[in-house]
This record gives C-alpha cells, structure tokens and sequence, in this order.
C-alpha cells in the first residue's frame, strides 16, 4: 500500500472509532508496526491526527471544554496516579496553590497530614479541603459554571496578593510550539499568573494532552514542570529538550 493511500485509511479507521491502537492500523493497513509509527508522526505533524499512548486519536476543537464530570470520568486512574506523585513533592509548611482541576483534586486526600497552606480558585475543592482540615484561602472572582473555578479580574486581585513555593495546574493542551493551553482566555489568565507567583510550578497532565492545543495560551513549556502517566519514548523524546517531564508509571 503506498503511503498516501495509507494515510487515507488511517484517518478512515479513526473517523469510524475516534481512538485506534497501533496494532489496528497494523492490521487495516497490512503495514510493519515501525511504518505505522512514522505514518501517525507524520499525520501529527499535519495536524490531521494526535498521537496517544499505543495509538492514535482525532483532534479536539479549540474551545472545547468539558465539565467537572466529564473530566473525572477520564482517565481516573492514571489522574490518581500523578496526583499521589505530585503530594510526594510537598514538604511541610508549603504554602502551595491548587487550581480548578480533577487531577488537583484528586491530591487533596493524600495532603492532610502534611501541614501546609492551599490557595485555591476551585469551588470544587473546597468541601474536601474542609473535611481533611487543610487551612485554606479561596480567592475571589466570577464563577466559572463548567469547570467551577474563580476567574477574572476580582480572581486576578485576589491571587496576586500570594506567593507560593509550588503550585499543581490542571492543562488542556501541551504542544511543542504553542506550549500550555487552555480553552478559556480568563482561566488561562488566573493559571499563568499562578505560575509567575511560585517558586515552582507543576502541570499535572495525563498522556492524552500531549500534542493537543486549545484556545487561550497559558505559558511556555520551560516555565513548569510536567507529571504525567506512562507515555511513548518518542513523546518524551520531542519534548525533552523543552522541559522536566516526570513519568509515573503503575
């Protein structure tokens, strides 16, 4: 099968199932599993396609924003995984900013015994925070209905008046040339600036946001720290010339 013709039934197979495994594509286009892997980096690089951990998925739209419920039931396990990871990094009296993120979220039973301050734009976080006794600050600002995080410029005031030894952010989109990305300009706001108050500031990121952009640029790739989930060598590979990526495996 000649290249083109292979493409064209790569993107076939992935308009039928929306995520295909390599072996799929070995099998649908009767090609060597190496060809195929040169064939989805390929078709990345056109953007007709985004390379997933074993696969390969359609791209999202820009905008696209999910709901609270909608991310928790996404990749639950691989989020408990780098949340767990993300707590191993916070040491007593941090004072630490956790945005409005299901990953974020998923930190705070494993942070009670750990004597720190959380800043938090997250209405989300706020009933686990209080149940595990963990002194908090909310900032202020306009309430977000989808993703239930504090945004604007009442959100803005309120977070710069912190300063933080780490902060933990949930990402739509990690791109080698656009860098951290979200769907919505004022949440991408109140994120970066989170990043510029902190010593240290982590993206916790599961393998499908890689190779993904969205709408409202956040900060470039050498401004965070990334903690993902069991990923492909050759997407740690584009990116390791960028930032410190650190993988946390089952």
């Amino acid at each position: 099968m000649l290249t083109p013709e292979r493409h064209r039934k790569i993107i076939e197979v992935l308009g039928e199932k929306s995520v295909v495994t390599i072996q799929e594509l070995v099998e649908a286009t009767a090609s060597s599993e190496s060809t195929i892997r040169r064939d989805l980096s390929q078709l990345q690089r056109e953007k007709k396609l985004k390379r997933v951990h074993g696969g390969a998925s359609l791209t999202h739209q820009k905008s696209e924003e999910l709901s609270v419920f909608e991310k928790s039931e996404r990749n639950a396990l691989e989020k408990e995984r780098i949340a767990q990871y993300a707590c191993d990094l916070i040491e007593t009296g941090d004072c630490i900013y956790l945005d409005a993120g299901t990953t974020t979220l998923k930190m705070i039973p494993h942070l009670m015994n750990k004597e720190i301050t959380v800043v938090t734009n997250a209405i989300s976080h706020l009933e686990a925070l209080s149940e595990h006794e963990i002194k908090t600050y909310l900032i202020g600002g306009l309430v977000k209905s989808k993703t239930k995080a504090l945004v604007g410029s009442s959100a803005i005031k309120s977070l710069s008046a912190y300063r933080f030894d780490k902060v933990f952010l949930g990402m739509n989109g990690i791109h080698i040339e656009a860098g951290y990305t979200t769907p919505d300009p004022e949440e991408a706001a109140v994120k970066g600036l989170a990043i510029s108050l902190s010593q240290k500031a982590f993206i916790l990121a599961d393998h499908t946001k890689f190779h993904e952009t969205s709408f409202s640029k956040v900060a470039e790739l050498n401004e965070a720290i990334i903690i993902t989930d069991d990923i492909d060598d050759d997407v740690i590979y584009d990116f390791q010339d960028k930032t410190e990526i650190k993988v946390v495996t089952s």
